[in-house]
Formats: C-alpha cells, sequence, structure tokens
C-alpha cells in the first residue's frame, strides 16, 4: 500500500515542478551596437574581420536576412526599438537639419508618456537594466527631473552614456555637432572684437571721436558673442561626455579609454546579480561610433585598421557576454538577440586612420541615407537553446520594432496597448509562420515619408518605391561627402514622380530600376503602396485636409525641434556645481 502512495506523491511533485518549469518567465539580454554595417560580420558574409562570437551565436539561433531599422539614425531608431512605433508617433524624428538628440542639456527626448518594453516588463515582475548609451534624452524643464531618463522610462537600474560617444570626447578627433554654426558664431565673434579694436584706435588716435559708451557697449557684445559659441560648443565634451549611474552623473568629462571595460564589468554584474529572477539586460555598446577606441589588446590586430580592431573588440565582449550567460546556467531560459541601431556611416574616414564607418555589403547607402537599404537592414541574431532551432534563417521582412511585441508576448503581458507598428517574432522564429506579418514597411528619412515596401501575398517579390532620395556629393558618389550625413528636406533631396521602384528580392543593391516596360505588375504596385500609404496615414492623428504625413501629426509635439534641441543650462546634467562639473569614477569598484 505504501508503495503506490509514493509512486503517486513523486509523479504528482514532478508535474509540478514540469509546471515551474515551463511557466518560468524567460530572461532577456539585448545587445545592440551603435552604427555596425551589415556586412562586418562573418555571418553575414564578411570573410575578413573576426566575428566567431558572434557568428557562434546565429550557429546556435536563428539569424534574420531582412531586419530593418526604423530609421537610418541614432536618436529615432532607438526611439522605435524602446516603444514598437514608428518614431514619428512619439515626436522623435525631425522634419529638418536636426534629426537626433545634439545635447545633453535641451529638452527635447522620447516623452515621459511614452509606453516601453522595459516598462511592460518591469510590471510583468522583471528586474531591467540598461547598460551602454541611451541618447533620448534627459531633462524636461529643470537640472534633476529627469523626464527622459532610463529610470522614468522602465530601467530599474541604468549606467552608462545619457548622450553618446562622439568625436568630441576626445581632443584632437574633431567635432560632430553643429560645426558649420559654430565656427559661424567663432566668425561673427572675431568680427566683433576686430570692429571693437578699430574702434578704440581711431578714438586713442584721435581720427575721430568715439563715444566710450559704445565701446563699452561693443565690449558686452563681443563678450557676449564669445560666450554664445564657446559656453556650449567650446565645453562639449563636458556637457555631453559623462557617464551616469542610474540619476547621478558618476564621471565628467569620461575616461574614454576605459569605457569598453566598464561596460562590460557592469552588464555582467547585473546578470550576475539577478541571476535568480526574471531580467532583462538592454546592453547598448558605445562601439562602434566614432571616436574608436584604441584598446591595447585589439590595436593592430586586425585586417581592417582601427576599425576592424574595434570590431573584433566588440565581438569579444558579445563573447564574454555569451559566456557569463552560459555558466551561471541560464542559457536555456534566456533569450538572447543581437543586432544594430542602423547601418555603418560610409562618410566617415580620414587619411590619418582611414575607414572609420561600417560595410553594409551589397546594400545602397548608409547611416543617415533615408530608406536606402544600406543604413536600415542591419543583423538580426537571436539565441535561445531549447526553444529556438540551431541554424534557422529567415528571409523575411521584419523589423527592430517587432522586439516590443515578442518580448511582451514571452513575458506574459495581455494587458492592452496603444497602437504598434511591430509584430511578434516568434512565429516566425520558432518556424510556425513561413512569411512575415509585414505586408508593408514605411521607411522615413526624418519626419518625412521616404520609401515603402510591398511583399505580395502572391508572391516572393519584395518591391520597394523611393518617393524622394537624398543627393549623393560629389554627383556619382554613394554619400554626402559634403556634409557628412544627408538631409532629408529642401535642395538637399530629389523627389520623383512617379517613385523609383525595385524589386528587391531579386535586385537587392536597388541597382535595377523597374519600369512599365520591364514589370508587368507596374501600375497594381504602385496603386496597392499608394492605398497602403493612405492607410499608414490614418493611424496618425489628422488634421482636417492634409496630404502629408508630417502636418497630420501636429498634434505630436516634434521633440526634435531648434527649440527643444538647443543647450540650456539650466538643464545640464552635472557632478558637482554647475557651471564647475567634474568628477571621475572610482575604478577600484571594478577590480
Amino acid at each position: 500500500m505504501l508503495a503506490p502512495l509514493l509512486l503517486s506523491l513523486l509523479l504528482a511533485s514532478g508535474s509540478d515542478v514540469k509546471g515551474e518549469v515551463e511557466d518560468k518567465k524567460p530572461n532577456f539580454v539585448l545587445m545592440m551596437v551603435d552604427d555596425l554595417g551589415i556586412g562586418d560580420i562573418g555571418c553575414y558574409g564578411n570573410d575578413t574581420i573576426r566575428t566567431p562570437n558572434i557568428d557562434r551565436l546565429a550557429s546556435e539561433g536563428v539569424k534574420l536576412t531582412q531586419y530593418i531599422a526604423a530609421a537610418p539614425l541614432c536618436t529615432p531608431s532607438r526611439a522605435a526599438v524602446m516603444t514598437g512605433r514608428y518614431p514619428l508617433r512619439s515626436g522623435m524624428a525631425g522634419t529638418g537639419r536636426v534629426q537626433v538628440v545634439l545635447f545633453l542639456g535641451g529638452s527635447g527626448g522620447l516623452p515621459p508618456n511614452e509606453t516601453t518594453f522595459a516598462k511592460r516588463l518591469q510590471k510583468q515582475g522583471y528586474t531591467t537594466g540598461l547598460v551602454g548609451k541611451w541618447h533620448l534624452g534627459v531633462n524636461c524643464e529643470s537640472r534633476g527631473d529627469h523626464c527622459h531618463h532610463p529610470n522614468q522610462h522602465g530601467f530599474s537600474y541604468f549606467y552608462g552614456l545619457p548622450f553618446t560617444l562622439f568625436n568630441d570626447c576626445v581632443p584632437g578627433e574633431g567635432s560632430d555637432v553643429l560645426v558649420d554654426l559654430r565656427l559661424a558664431l567663432q566668425h561673427l565673434t572675431l568680427l566683433l572684437g576686430l570692429g571693437l579694436l578699430t574702434m578704440v584706435c581711431v578714438r586713442l588716435s584721435g581720427l575721430l571721436e568715439v563715444s566710450l559708451w559704445l565701446l563699452v557697449l561693443l565690449f558686452f557684445v563681443s563678450i557676449v558673442a564669445a560666450a554664445v559659441w564657446y559656453v556650449p560648443f567650446g565645453l562639449l565634451q563636458t556637457w555631453n561626455c559623462i557617464i551616469m549611474r542610474n540619476q547621478d552623473v558618476i564621471e565628467q568629462p569620461m575616461t574614454v579609454e576605459t569605457l569598453p571595460q566598464r561596460l562590460l564589468a557592469e552588464a555582467q554584474n547585473f546578470i550576475k546579480r539577478n541571476a535568480d529572477h526574471p531580467f532583462l539586460l538592454f546592453f547598448s555598446l558605445a562601439h562602434i561610433h566614432t571616436p574608436l577606441f584604441t584598446t591595447p589588446a585589439f590595436a593592430g590586430k586586425s585586417r581592417h585598421g582601427r576599425y576592424g580592431d574595434n570590431l573584433e573588440e566588440v565581438d569579444w565582449i558579445i563573447g564574454k557576454i555569451t559566456e557569463t550567460v552560459d555558466s551561471l546556467g541560464l542559457a536555456n531560459n534566456t533569450f538572447m538577440h543581437f543586432t544594430s541601431d542602423h547601418g555603418g556611416h560610409l562618410e566617415d574616414s580620414d587619411s590619418r586612420i582611414g575607414q572609420k564607418g561600417g560595410w553594409n555589403s551589397i546594400y545602397k547607402g548608409g547611416k543617415a541615407m533615408g530608406g536606402w537599404e544600406g543604413g536600415i537592414r542591419v543583423p538580426g541574431i537571436f539565441r535561445w537553446p531549447g526553444r529556438l532551432a540551431a541554424g534557422r534563417v529567415v528571409d523575411e521582412p521584419t523589423s527592430l520594432m517587432d522586439l516590443y511585441p515578442t518580448l511582451k508576448y514571452l513575458a506574459k503581458d495581455t494587458q492592452p496597448d496603444r497602437h504598434l507598428d511591430g509584430y511578434n517574432l516568434m512565429p516566425l522564429l520558432e518556424g510556425k509562420a513561413a512569411r512575415s506579418k509585414h505586408e508593408f514597411m514605411f521607411h522615413y528619412c526624418g519626419g518625412y515619408l521616404n520609401a515603402v515596401r510591398w511583399h505580395p501575398t502572391d508572391s516572393n517579390s519584395i518591391f520597394k518605391v523611393h518617393f524622394f532620395t537624398p543627393n549623393f556629393f560629389p554627383p556619382g558618389a554613394g554619400g554626402c561627402y559634403d556634409t557628412k550625413v544627408c538631409l532629408c528636406h529642401g535642395q538637399h533631396v530629389t523627389h520623383h514622380n512617379p517613385p523609383l521602384l525595385y524589386d528587391i528580392f531579386h535586385d537587392p543593391s536597388e541597382s535595377r530600376q523597374l519600369t512599365p516596360e520591364t514589370e508587368p505588375r507596374y501600375a497594381e504596385i504602385l496603386q496597392q503602396i499608394a492605398k497602403a500609404v493612405e492607410k499608414h496615414k490614418s493611424t496618425f492623428p489628422s488634421k482636417e485636409g492634409s496630404d502629408d504625413v508630417q502636418v497630420q501629426t501636429n498634434t505630436i509635439h516634434n521633440q526634435m525641434s531648434w527649440e527643444k534641441i538647443l543647450w540650456r543650462p539650466w538643464l545640464q546634467p552635472c557632478c558637482g556645481t554647475f557651471p564647475f562639473c567634474g568628477c571621475k569614477e572610482d575604478k577600484n569598484i571594478y577590480k
């Protein structure tokens, strides 16, 4: 009698354990590189840069070959990833020259009322952390309100760069922010100074009678003019190149040389601290944006100069994160993802270092080039042993915006949400679906609808139209080498009527334009895309009588306006008493 009773108890206990395993929520480790070209990775066709750890993730999981960023620039692309929505919906797409956050002391950023995947997962009991780059704003009305800060957008823990790594962070690497405006203000200051000196000389020589009050006024105007350019631009390294831990500035300006090691240590420590309960880590690397690192262990080791050295360091970092997950026995319950925020920066090079931007493989264009494929097609690798089949390749159109609904689904978040532009990826990743739900995808250049792709349900073809294209310079070049980044408005673009049409299934490099003579479905394609655009417009707050998507979104406050972007001293994060900001992190905590 006792033996059957014990057996039934053991079976019941075993079924309970199985139920707990099945109901256990997965961990999430999301790894995003900055400005990485899809052609830079071995598993995407590069055979000269060594990326064994990233390639291993792909071989042990699923690789997407048509994984599309919602924008070809950092700020709007990252806003879309966080929210699962086109950046225009949250005001994170500019309509003029400014398309990204430029100053930590500006008031623009991801609106506080937006919903991020981190907020959703927090409500599901997840511990959430962001290590690395944010670039979605900090303050709104006063220093310390932190309305755009990661902590206010669902991340329980933040360590890293509230801005981004950029050339001004390293003396001698040049400047990235409004260089022409800075030079214009400098020249104006010099002219005022020369004018003042001339007036003083004229007065002293007695050639003309010059009022002392006029000289005093000109002196103060010169001082103000000098301050207007020098304080925000001359001190950019202090203002923008900082490290925060949660809402505290812990290093200002940051020491760039040790940044990779510190970010890696923070990411590993977050995983170790939270290994016993569900966690989300968004590891947003400072690589491979310029200025490029010169870490001794990797310097001169690759076949592609400093850029190749940096990329091989990225691969090593990804390997260490994977090793941490595996060594803690978390692999079978951890959804790991590797990607880039957009394509490589083609125009970034100099005679001293050579090419400093990435390679976008066979795809046309790159960073900041609107809807051209090279700026928006990025690596997409997912690993989850036991859940995702090793070695699967998905060629269907997918989007970085799909990450949000995928995380929601896996975290068992069934609560209502606002309009999303992404779809749950799991049916594709698990092989339960053969086609993507993205029949149409819309590609923006700033706040302007630039291109649309259509994947007809009755065809393998993927048709793509461009309503306008950036004007490359010099003519015939593959980028905007005069401005260093292409712009989306005015004389910087050429509009096409009818739009340019390509079939990127058969012509992924967008080199053979389709015409009514070469494509039997030409008229149907344009008609179907026009209908899709109208339907897409209807999902935005509308302004009666307007056909322009940007005008229709006038009820969404533009976070990329000059008013929001320009530097304000009362919004500047500061370690110490403003304007005497300065501190260094204690490196001993990483030993």
